[in-house]
């Protein structure tokens, strides 16, 4: 068991009270029972949560709805879970899934997760949504700061000459400027 799934596991089981539905599905190698977690009514987060990561993680196409709903959760810790899972599914609308929930102003919140998986995909859309996202959070007063620099990261990262203005522009922001300055000098 990866150290992934072993956070994941022991989140569950407090989160199942260490239900033996949550037991068996840490155990099962069997992938038709989890998936059928993720089609079954009226089941729990955490047991939808267990099976979609578990199915991503083996590169099965059927948790990629879940994973998305995930990935853009309140809840950080499921973000990461999903995140992860989606990085290692290799369903190509995972990116564009990713660039939808990164751009969409009224969920900014909850971006953060989104825009550090675009950064590990290297998809053609993450470039132009992490751009378009922090063009978004440099505007006066605008409190997300943590996911403006995750972006300036995460562009530097990918060093990509089209970013240039946007991390210009960021390198004016007191809580980026250190960021941009290092992203800006990774660019060709």
């Amino acid at each position: 068991m990866d150290e992934d799934f072993r956070s994941l596991a022991d989140r569950v089981r407090d989160e199942s009270r260490g239900s033996a539905v949550c037991e068996r599905l840490i155990a099962t190698e069997d992938p038709e029972a989890l998936a059928g977690v993720l089609v079954a009514p009226e089941q729990p987060l955490w047991a939808r949560e267990i099976a979609a990561f578990r199915l991503g993680c083996a590169g099965d196409r059927r948790a990629f709805e879940t994973l998305v709903l995930l990935l853009n959760h309140r809840d950080p810790e499921r973000c990461v879970s999903a995140s992860y899972a989606l990085a290692r599914l290799g369903d190509p609308r995972t990116p564009r899934a990713a660039a939808a929930l990164a751009t969409n102003g009224l969920r900014t919140a909850y971006a953060l997760h989104p825009v550090r998986l675009l950064t590990e995909l290297r998809a053609p859309e993450s470039v132009p949504a992490l751009i378009s996202t922090l063009e978004r959070l440099l505007a006066p007063g605008e409190p997300h700061w943590r996911v403006a620099l995750a972006c300036v990261e995460g562009l530097g990262r990918l060093g990509d000459g089209r970013a240039r203005p946007a991390l210009e522009a960021a390198g004016r922001h007191p809580r980026l400027t250190a960021a941009a300055s290092a992203a800006l000098s990774r660019l060709p």
